[in-house]
């Protein structure tokens, strides 16, 4: 092994390990890989970034514009009446129609654009059919992988096959050379699940009967048993004290639906609005946490805070602790409870530059270098020294903590009494310190303190607790006692919220850039005028601690607020409408154009006139100047992660090949199979690249794998096209995992899929798929042999 094949495998690798873990974005990777291969001299400037200009890459990006011009002009609401009425209401001819219609136009189409564009269709003939989402959704999904088998332009692994078998002096593949097995393995995919994989599918709750939608919605995410209403005294506290400064919705994790005052009602009022007695709020939430937190207005503030803190500071350590750049807390809300769990300490405060947070640290999301004010034992003050998260913990003298933090200004003592039935609760099941971000430093019981004491410890009557936080929250506390819960909602109030709010059921856009925000920095509430209710991940429904999450593709969120605000939300573009809301409809009329367009890109690559990146920049052209969209729109299809990805990685396989580190792996996988013969070898490069698919980008694996085919079929002998059609199809064929292409993780959410599920369907599908193509490639694909020269 020489020096450079060493320096191009240990840059693979690397690149494999952060695919696997994603630490970094994969197309942060791929550019990373670029720029390691052209420092090292493994390849040169120009072949450094010749991926940009690469037939494929240009081929894939106008590919997703020519889709989203497609969709734009109204082939979705074209193809549910299609689908409908072939199939009836039979599920069994449904998967069939569905999976058959994705395949055809995954042919043509991006297979993520495909799955997006079909994917409020599916779920809409779900509701009318009362056949479950989750019975048709995964279909879809594989549907559009299925398809992509079936031409040159159906799927990136296709187009970069084509362009490395181009790049080697090989003829290369034609628009539907790989239609006789691609069609082939569609039709077989599609039976197997329509007739044996659809027992595997989840059963899923019963999507009903689109009048009852918004119902059924309500159903599905158990909304309907967490509505009830909230009665504000003529007397309250709380009466002249703004929505925000009742704690109504921040604390006890409620949310105001609707405000009643004399029969006037206003849709999910904002936090600035003042709170009258005799308003009556329709609420949705948790009544039993609710319950829970009220209690805690029996509480009386004692005058022993300095004399507890005194005894408290001579037993335990403060210090001042900063994150670290690379810290997994950066962008994470501080749960007390879990950062006391992991890391045995109390925060106290965040300082920000000059900027210091006593108050309502909970909602601040964390950022590198933010400096953390946290209280603990001498052994947890040493972990956390020691802890990837902080780059550098330093002790907090009495000055600092008086003169800079000010905290004898947030640190007070309340009384438990001693009949309260706070007695045998913990802090951590009362969700005080997550409501009122008030911190548990010390209890005093029966002439004994105990410092920081654990989330679980149970409360007693009669308890001395010292708290640091804000004591002006107990008003806020008492406010909230006094509250008269209504479970019987008025009249008023049922019918507003029927006849002008309304639920959205989304998910994100594949090509949104939101994943990874948190819900707090999306703020549905002031961004758009509506509310998070509900979350499913994961086949799990998320209704409770929302603000903690993050944006996950994959997601379900169901979003409340007036049908009007609903409209112009189901516009956006960073989501995908799954429910049924009035929006801006497309523009049909120009739907035989775009499709007379993308015709016409087929025929004038099926005719040799025009290579097919010219044909579809061509195509990109027409698409744009005969207004089935706009430049911006064109802009916004491009998945750039993609072709920086693709084009990032281009190079490594160049490199690979140059160098002879491809000749070396292919070494090792003909000393292992070659004895068997050539079939051997190329079923297992088939089975290699099909594994390979659960870790790694597809794109990226079938630029790694072409130089290692070509390898192995040199030292065979045989001409490499039928070995690397076998790789492009293995590439393509994705369906083990959510996250082996992206058109698996967009249906997760909105199907309540759990990552079994893709197990238990895809592992079989993948092997039936190798099957009928390790069977049929020698019938139209045999192997030829290389004559030898002279």
């Amino acid at each position: 092994m020489t020096y450079e094949i060493a320096l191009v495998l240990g840059i693979l690798a690397v690149a494999l390990i952060l695919f696997i873990t994603e630490i970094l974005r994969m197309d942060v990777v791929a550019l990373m890989v670029l720029g390691s291969l052209a420092v090292l001299g493994l390849v040169d400037a120009d072949q450094a970034i010749s991926g940009f200009s690469n037939p494929a890459v240009i081929t894939v990006w106008a590919m997703f514009i020519l889709s989203d011009g497609l969709t734009r002009t109204g082939i979705a609401d074209l193809l549910g009446t299609q689908v409908l009425r072939i199939a009836g209401h039979r599920e069994v001819m449904l998967i069939i129609v569905i999976m058959l219609t994705a395949g055809g136009l995954s042919a043509f189409m991006n297979n993520i654009g495909v799955a997006a564009l079909m994917l409020p269709v599916v779920v809409d003939i779900a509701r009318r059919t009362e056949i479950p989402a989750s019975r048709l959704l995964m279909p879809l999904a594989y549907g559009s992988l299925l398809g992509g088998l079936t031409t040159l332009i159906g799927t990136p692994p296709n187009l970069l096959i084509a362009g490395a078998l181009t790049s080697a002096g090989e003829p290369s593949f034609g628009m539907f050379d790989f239609a006789p097995v691609g069609f082939s393995a569609l039709l077989v995919g599609t039976l197997f699940i329509a007739f044996i994989g659809r027992r595997f599918l989840p059963k899923g709750d019963q999507a009903g009967p689109k009048q009852h939608s918004q119902r059924n919605l309500r159903q599905l995410y158990g909304l309907q048993e967490r509505t009830f209403t909230l009665r504000i005294p003529r007397d309250s506290i709380l009466a002249g004290k703004s929505l925000a400064a009742s704690r109504i919705g921040s604390a006890v994790g409620l949310i105001v639906v609707a405000l009643d005052r004399h029969g006037r009602i206003e849709a999910l009022p904002s936090v600035k609005t003042i709170l009258q007695g005799g308003d009556k709020l329709l609420v949705q939430g948790r009544l039993d946490r609710f319950e829970e937190l009220r209690r805690w207005g029996e509480v009386v503030i004692e005058r022993e805070a300095p004399l507890l803190q005194t005894l408290m500071s001579e037993r335990v350590g403060l210090v001042e602790a900063r994150i670290a750049p690379d810290s997994a807390l950066i962008k994470n809300l501080v749960n007390h409870t879990d950062f006391r769990r992991r890391f045995g300490v109390n925060v106290l405060a965040i300082r920000r530059d000059q900027l210091i947070r006593r108050a309502g640290i909970n909602k601040v999301p964390l950022r590198g270098g933010d400096q953390l004010l946290m209280q603990g034992g001498e052994e947890a003050i040493r972990n956390l020294g020691r802890s990837p998260e902080f780059s550098e913990v330093a002790d907090v003298d009495e000055d600092m903590l008086l003169q800079t933090y000010r905290m004898q200004e947030s640190v007070f003592v309340i009384r438990i009494p001693r009949d309260s039935q706070l007695g045998g609760k913990s802090l951590a099941e009362t969700r005080l310190g997550e409501a009122f971000d008030f911190r548990l430093l010390a209890t005093f019981r029966e002439n004994t303190l105990q410092l920081m004491p654990e989330p679980d410890e149970l409360l007693l009557g009669g308890d001395l607790l010292l708290l640091q936080g804000r004591p002006e929250d107990l008003d806020e506390l008492r406010g909230l006692q006094e509250l008269e819960i209504e479970s019987v909602i008025s009249p008023q109030l049922s019918s507003y919220e029927s006849d002008r709010l309304a639920l959205l059921e989304v998910t994100l856009d594949p090509q949104s850039e939101l994943a990874g925000c948190s819900i707090t920095e999306i703020n549905f509430r002031d961004k758009y005028g509506l509310e998070l209710v509900a979350v499913s991940r994961s086949g799990e429904t998320l209704r409770s601690d929302l603000n903690q999450l993050q944006l996950e593709f994959g997601d379900a969120f169901v979003l409340l607020g007036p049908r009007n605000k609903i409209g112009v939300f189901s516009n956006n573009p960073d989501f995908i409408t799954m429910t049924p809301a009035p929006k801006s409809p497309p523009d049909v009329k120009r739907a035989p154009l775009a499709c007379l367009i993308m015709l016409g890109v087929v025929g004038v690559v099926l005719a040799g006139m025009l290579p097919i990146a010219i044909a579809a920049i061509l195509g990109v052209i027409a698409m744009v100047t005969t207004g089935c969209l706009n430049m911006e729109q064109a802009y916004r299809a491009i998945d750039w992660r993609a072709v920086f990805l693709i084009a990032g990685m281009l190079p490594l396989g160049v490199a690979m090949q140059e160098t002879g580190a491809a000749t070396l792996v292919a070494a090792q996988v003909m000393e292992l199979l070659g004895g068997m013969g050539p079939w051997t070898v190329i079923a297992g490069l088939y089975a290699l690249t099909a594994l390979g698919t659960m870790i790694i980008p597809t794109a990226a694996l079938v630029v790694l794998m072409s130089p290692i085919v070509l390898s192995a079929s040199a030292e065979m002998g045989i001409e490499p096209q039928t070995a690397m059609m076998a790789v492009a199809i293995a590439a393509s064929a994705s369906f083990t995992s959510p996250i082996s292409h992206p058109a698996n993780i967009l249906v997760m959410g909105p199907g309540g899929y759990r990552f079994v599920d893709y197990i238990k369907i895809g592992v079989p599908l993948t092997l039936i798929i190798f099957v009928t193509v390790m069977f049929l490639l020698p019938l139209f694909w045999p192997i030829a042999y290389i004559e030898p020269v002279g």
